[in-house]
């Protein structure tokens, strides 16, 4: 199992191009789609909403919204990643329910409270919300590649003009980023990463 697990990494690669007469069945997509919602997330609240764009117009508008990058118009389907603001205040509704899930005994959970609204207060917090929707953007990926489905994470954008196409509140939510889906039209081009002991280190 080790050896499909890095078979499915290596597979895996920014794909710049799609084939647009191929789509990802229904099985495949939701596979990868849970991949993102088993996601660990900081203090397991559960950062993103994803939003799958299917159509072809808004698939052009997303598009323009990120310099004109092919990926958007040619896969299968593209997820956009929103990041929650507002939803992540220290008492709100959702902070409250997801606590309650985890906390367990009331002293513990007046504990979480105390320590999530300091941590709150001294943070970045769409920084801190977009970041943790990158490790269920990544899931998500290596899911599609376990499965033979390509993707290419994409963050050069406009959050602005993305927002304004999908629709999104500003206070509500931020735009982590967008990962187009399919299935690769050109050959894979060679892997190229540094060797392990030139990044790990053992102390």
């Amino acid at each position: 199992m080790k050896e499909d697990f890095l078979k499915a990494m290596q597979f895996r690669h920014a794909c710049k191009v799609f084939d647009e007469g191929k789509k990802i069945p229904e099985e495949h997509l939701r596979f990868i789609l849970e991949a993102g919602r088993l996601s660990p997330s900081s203090f397991g609240l559960e950062h993103w909403r994803f939003i799958v764009v299917r159509t072809q117009e808004l698939k052009e508008r997303l598009k323009e919204a990120c310099f004109n990058q092919v990926q958007l118009t040619t896969c299968s389907d593209a997820v956009a990643i929103a990041a929650k603001v507002e939803d992540l205040r220290p008492g709100s509704e959702y902070v409250e329910a997801r606590f309650a899930c985890h906390a367990g005994r009331p002293d513990v959970l007046a504990w979480v409270r105390k320590f999530y609204a300091d941590f709150y207060s001294g943070i970045d917090v769409r920084q801190w919300s977009i970041t943790q929707c990158h490790i269920a953007a990544a899931n998500m990926m290596t899911a599609a590649a376990f499965v033979g489905i390509d993707s290419c994470p994409i963050g050069g954008l406009s959050a602005p003009k993305v927002m304004e196409a999908l629709g999104l509140d500003h206070a509500k939510y931020d735009v982590a980023l967008i990962v187009p889906f399919g299935y690769r039209l050109n050959p894979q081009p060679p892997k190229y990463r540094l060797a392990f002991d030139d990044i790990v280190e053992f102390r």
